[in-house]
């Protein structure tokens, strides 16, 4: 038995809500009948709405920051500090839906990032990370507190900041209205500084605003102006830029619940919320039960994998190891280098420990032909220009080109050079590497990085054992190709960085373990691809699905797939028919535009994370077992979808993935399907634990990423042409990727 915190709702159909606004029509809440029984029409999505709509009122009415169907309380207790004047606020999601038992409220703890509350001058010290206001970049403060509201003392009014003076508050000057003479109606004017203003007509010490740039809270022609130091910003305001390494990290460490905890505040919080008291509810027939809704949970076996030497071997809690085991096929290292980027460690030690670990996987490491050490001098120039400088060294040295270099970063994370060097290697010299920061170095670590570059290289770690026989149900029966998609956007505010569309598709059938990728740019914020089929004349497509299917066609005998199985990440249930309609389509006229009487059966799933659904095992303070698959009660009434937990939840409290079956032309049966989303699972060749959304999704994911490391380099100016599509700012050229070397696009480049 499986509880979800789902909370049951009881409802009384046939009672109607009043419009919530005068002109709102009234909507009966019967219609949601309609979401249980037939076709979804547009007045039942309107009345769960409505629904919707009276919860965020119910929050509004107690002060709550609302953020879509989150609602965040002004609760010192609920804050985080996780660096830069950035807190993380805990809240709640609250929203109603639809399920095979009736209407449900889900409810979930939320995070969103706030700005500190308090004294500007605080935040600003911390956001820069400064000693003093006296040493802040007053051009980046300026963007940060742009329409962020502050109270200004003694007045302890509210006021929205519109910019900052020019200059600083001794020498900023206003003019003054103020009576003259012995005539009370006379009035004259003079000009004085915001400072003057304060200290001698106010009688307000100011202690060291005075060499500051000043508040303006007015409009741009007619500023008002304050001291920094009377300004302090008001709680509960969202910070929406994009948080560092440093700040993502803690923000994990700080938001992990275990699932006993999670379940305890989500009880408290729906008693703190007291929707019985909400009198729109009330007069709609409402009730919300106190308790969880129980569901029925199935825990899938974890599938048989083939490690060396025809070794058998069972995952337990979807997890399994190396030791004292080889790699199902290992490769054979001959022709490599090293390459230390500045990196501070004992490299022929790493060289031997590597050795030593491949060789006791499997994998044949020669010695390497040179460790190409970087030149101090060339330590402080552009990162283009480090790498241009290394290769030129790597040319001048080696005799040909390397099957293979290693490459050690000084940076643990988020390295200026990784872009650089990858683009370097992968698309100019066709040249397979692998980064690592190499500070703390162990067994478990070396293996990690060997399991990279062995599948880098065209080995494979681990196969199922029904890859081997081979024996998946209705795939191992006709030739059929499995494909993994993502779009990767910009951060937050970032309207000009292009978004990058990645599909990785399964190749030498009936193998569904080894994969490669295919990547293009497209316009910024843009979730459809529309670079599957391309047509730039009667006999070229120069889409990406022509390219996966040609490569799959070569690698599998000449077979063309029967059967695509699509997996597609990243998008809404109000996204689900734009997939159909833009993107299927586009596969469909692809395959008729290389052959007409060729129609392989689609099948069209996606898979979502970005969802607040969560289950807890009754009485056990640990979460739900790997590979506990739900398709009940808490499941849409009437598509077909269920939740899977393929992973074992080590920290915190697992989250389930939300598998929704589009389109289903193979006609897959639930079991079948269900366990052939499990097994792809366990083929993701990185690790040696099930992972929590299928393989071919996660590899999508780091192609899109790594790639777009590409873009974030180059210089756009002489690179860049137009791509077709329009920003939200008009016609903006998108910068076209370079192409793959031929020695690497076939490849598992992106483990």
């Amino acid at each position: 038995m499986i509880v979800s915190y789902l909370g049951r709702t009881l409802l009384m159909m046939g009672r109607r809500v009043c419009s919530l606004l005068d002109h709102f029509p009234a909507i009966n809440l019967s219609l949601l009948l309609c979401l249980r029984m037939s076709n979804q029409t547009e007045n039942s999505q309107e009345a769960l709405r409505v629904l919707d709509i009276i919860l965020r009122q119910h929050a509004a009415k107690q002060g709550c920051l609302l953020v879509r169907q989150s609602f965040f309380h002004n609760d010192p207790k609920n804050f985080a500090e996780v660096g830069g004047g950035v807190l993380g606020c805990r809240g709640f999601h609250s929203s109603f839906r639809t399920t095979q038992g009736g209407l449900s409220l889900n409810i979930d703890v939320s995070t969103t990032m706030i700005i500190q509350p308090g004294p500007v001058v605080d935040f600003l010290i911390s956001n820069q990370n400064v000693r003093d206001p006296f040493s802040l970049d007053w051009s980046k403060a300026k963007r940060v507190l742009k329409n962020l509201r502050i109270k200004a003392s003694p007045s302890n009014l509210e006021f929205k900041i519109t910019g900052l003076s020019e200059k600083p508050c001794k020498e900023q000057t206003f003019t003054l209205k103020q009576r003259t003479g012995n005539d009370v109606d006379g009035e004259g004017q003079v000009e004085v500084t915001v400072y003057d203003y304060f200290v001698n007509h106010r009688g307000i010490e100011l202690r060291y605003s005075g060499d500051l740039p000043c508040i303006n809270v007015g409009k741009p022609k007619r500023p008002t102006y304050l001291p920094l130091e009377l300004c302090s910003l008001v709680s509960l305001q969202r910070y929406t830029k994009s948080l560092s390494t440093l700040q993502r990290a803690s923000l994990v460490e700080k938001s992990r619940q275990k699932p006993n905890e999670r379940m305890k505040v989500l009880s408290d919080a729906l008693k703190t919320n007291n929707y019985d008291s909400e009198p729109m509810l009330c007069s709609s027939g409402v009730k919300i039960s106190s308790s969880f809704t129980q569901v029925e949970g199935r825990v899938l076996p974890a599938p048989r994998l083939k490690v060396g030497n025809g070794e058998d071997f069972f995952p337990r809690n979807g997890r399994w190891n190396f030791n004292n085991k080889k790699l199902v096929q290992p490769t054979k290292i001959e022709r490599w280098a090293v390459v230390n980027f500045s990196a501070r460690c004992d490299i022929q030690g790493l060289i031997r420990d590597l050795t030593k670990c491949g060789e006791l996987k499997g994998i044949l490491i020669e010695p390497p032909f040179d460790v190409f050490q970087e030149n101090p001098q060339t330590r402080r120039a552009p990162p283009m220009v480090r790498v241009e400088k290394m290769f030129e060294d790597i040319q001048s040295k080696l005799p040909g080109a390397p099957q293979f270099l290693l490459c050690l970063l000084p940076e643990r994370k988020n390295s200026d050079l990784y872009g650089p060097w990858k683009r370097k290697n992968l698309a100019e010299y066709g040249i397979v590497t692998q980064c690592m920061a190499p500070q703390r170095v162990n067994d478990q670590y070396l293996t990690n990085v060997l399991l990279k570059i062995n599948a880098k290289l065209g080995g494979l770690n681990s196969l199922l054992a029904v890859e081997h026989s081979p024996s998946i149900p209705i795939v191992s029966k006709a030739p059929t190709i499995i494909l993994g998609m993502d779009v990767s956007h910009g951060s937050p505010g970032q309207s000009d960085i292009p978004s990058i569309a990645a599909v990785v598709s399964s190749r030498q059938w009936p193998l569904i373990s080894k994969y490669r990728a295919s990547v293009r740019t497209q316009s910024p914020k843009v979730e459809m691809i529309d670079s599957l089929f391309k047509r730039v004349s009667d006999t070229e497509d120069e889409g990406i699905f022509r390219e996966l299917l040609l490569d799959f066609y070569t690698s599998s005998g000449k077979r063309k797939p029967d059967q695509i199985i699509i997996f597609r990440d990243g998008v809404s249930e109000s996204q689900f028919n734009q997939v159909l309609n833009i993107e299927l389509d586009q596969m469909i006229e692809a395959c008729k535009f290389l052959d007409e009487k060729w129609c392989p059966k689609f099948v069209v799933i996606v898979a979502q994370k970005n969802h607040h659904t969560k289950f807890f095992q009754p009485g056990s303070p640990d979460n739900v077992p790997a590979g506990t698959i739900i398709d009940n009660k808490v499941c849409h009434p009437r598509n077909n979808d269920f939740y899977l937990c393929a992973h074992a939840g080590m920290i915190g409290t697992t989250r389930p993935t939300h598998y929704h079956v589009l389109y289903d032309e193979v006609g897959f049966s639930a079991d079948d399907l269900q366990e052939l989303v499990h097994s792809l699972s366990y083929v993701y060749q990185r690790s040696t634990t099930a992972v929590s959304v299928v393989a071919p999704i996660c590899y999508a994911h780091l192609a899109a990423t790594q790639i777009g490391q590409f873009v974030k380099f180059e210089d756009t100016s002489e690179t860049s042409s137009s791509h077709g599509g329009l920003t939200s700012a008009g016609a903006v050229p998108v910068p076209q990727l370079p192409r793959l070397n031929e020695n690497v696009c076939n490849s598992m480049f992106f483990c």
